[in-house]
């Protein structure tokens, strides 16, 4: 059992130590463990040319144009049986290069996209997806920054989990913590969560239920503690990381929870049904945009009206 220890701060700073520690705890619990500094490694910013899902649903595989390390880390990321991932915080949340790696993730990572893909390609003979895509995984995720402006880090991280649909096992946040070193309590619970995405993989590769060992959020289903409040939708609560529709509602002792229609389950962005309808919804807008650019000289013209306008400026090389 391998466990992949993912860190995307400053080399030999905080968030190398404390995946290390989570590392250290992972190996005591019986684990292999490997180490990836992302500083080490050259990844491009995805451009949304989205040709990795028409290569995916062309049967040739998911395909990145961008010539860079991604595809050698992707292949980690695939190949571990669990992830722990140590992000900075960077104006409340994650940093822009942890945000790359979760754009770069895009359709071709979807779960959805890959199990309809896998489908097809096996229904007209060919080899379907790599299995390894389609494969449960538990991740952890540990945020440190240097205040308490931490507010929207573990919804940042935990959307890096949407996409492939693996399980968050911890989503750890250390405010105030420039100095985690010295922290006893913030050290023992990174520890702590390489024991945790252990015991996940032992269960994961048993065939049992892996379970969020996290602190409780506010959405019963996701974790999330953030909302959108809808007014189109009459002041609906809009759960940030699942996208359930509901209410939230302060219960007699002050508790607010955050309650929604049992159907919304077979929507939310986390489940295979969820998935399953904005595969639906991007196919069809997709296919309204091919017709677009194939026969309406309007679209046309309008998007040359733009392109003649001005050209970019670029620096002298």
């Amino acid at each position: 059992m391998k466990i992949l220890g993912i860190s995307y701060g400053t080399k030999n700073g905080n968030n190398d130590a404390m995946c290390k520690e989570a590392l250290m705890g992972a190996k005591e619990a019986g684990a292999e463990v490997e180490f990836i500094q992302m500083q080490d490694l050259d990844i491009k910013h995805c451009t949304g040319c989205i040709a990795c899902v028409k290569s995916l649903f062309s049967g040739r595989g998911n395909l990145c144009v961008l010539k860079d390390d991604f595809p050698w880390l992707l292949d980690k990321m695939l190949d571990a049986d669990g992830i722990i991932s140590t992000v900075p915080i960077f104006e409340k949340g994650s940093t822009g290069l942890f945000h790359t790696v979760t754009d770069r993730f895009g359709p071709r990572m979807d779960r959805g996209n890959n199990i309809i893909a896998d489908k097809m390609s096996r229904e007209h003979g060919g080899p379907g997806v790599d299995p390894r895509i389609l494969k449960e995984k538990p991740v952890s995720y540990i945020a440190i920054g240097g205040s308490d402006w931490a507010t929207r880090v573990q919804n940042d991280c935990a959307m890096q989990a949407l996409t492939p649909k693996w399980t968050v096992i911890d989503n750890l946040v250390f405010g105030w913590s420039k100095g985690i070193v010295m922290n006893d309590d913030a050290i023992a619970k990174c520890h702590q969560a390489g024991i945790n995405i252990v015991e996940a993989a032992k269960a994961n590769a048993e065939g049992k239920e892996m379970k969020y060992m996290g602190e409780e959020g506010v959405c019963p289903h996701c974790h999330s503690k953030e909302f959108y409040i809808d007014p189109e939708q009459n002041y609906a609560a809009v759960c940030d990381l699942c996208g359930m529709v509901g209410e939230l509602v302060k219960d007699e002792n002050g508790k607010v929870t955050f309650v929604f229609p049992e159907e919304q389950l077979g929507h939310a962005h986390d489940t295979i049904p969820g998935k399953f309808i904005h595969a639906d919804d991007i196919q069809r807008n997709e296919g309204k945009l091919a017709e677009m650019q194939k026969s309406n000289p309007e679209f046309k013209a309008r998007k040359e009206k733009y392109k003649a306008f001005i050209e970019g400026t670029k620096p002298e090389r």
